[in-house]
């Protein structure tokens, strides 16, 4: 879906999860997001993050209502796929991503709600805590 129908789920209650590396997110995410990085990034490039699924299971139960999201959608669709493999039944995947594609804006152009700072308990490393 795109970003605008993203948001109006996120204003109804679900959660947007956003599996861009900690970096990505630390230099602009959706407002009210939580960052659960699908792939960490490394001297060699992005290396898949092996704790994704188990981080996910331990915060979100899989009845919970999710927005995934990303860069511009192609790892927000990866992410979306795996969780609804696991069986998390409403997982949304959210088009364009933060920053767009060429074909259509993303979440920032669209001026939707941003912000730098993760608010405590929604930063991955609060997520990895048990």
């Amino acid at each position: 879906m795109p970003p605008e129908q993203a948001k109006a789920l996120m204003d109804e209650g679900y959660a947007y999860i956003d599996v861009r590396s900690v970096p990505e997110f630390e230099q602009g995410h959706p407002q009210g997001a939580y960052n659960v990085p699908l792939a960490h990034m490394g001297p060699r490039g992005m290396a898949p993050n092996a704790d994704f699924l188990n981080v996910m299971q331990r915060h979100f139960p899989t009845d919970a209502k999710l927005v995934i999201g990303c860069q511009s959608g192609g790892r927000s669709l990866q992410a979306a796929s795996i969780l609804a493999s696991a069986g998390y039944e409403s997982v949304v995947d959210q088009r364009a991503g933060f920053g767009g594609t060429a074909a259509e804006a993303g979440w920032r152009a669209l001026g939707l709600p941003t912000a730098t700072q993760a608010e405590p308990e929604r930063s991955y490393e609060a997520l990895l805590k048990p």
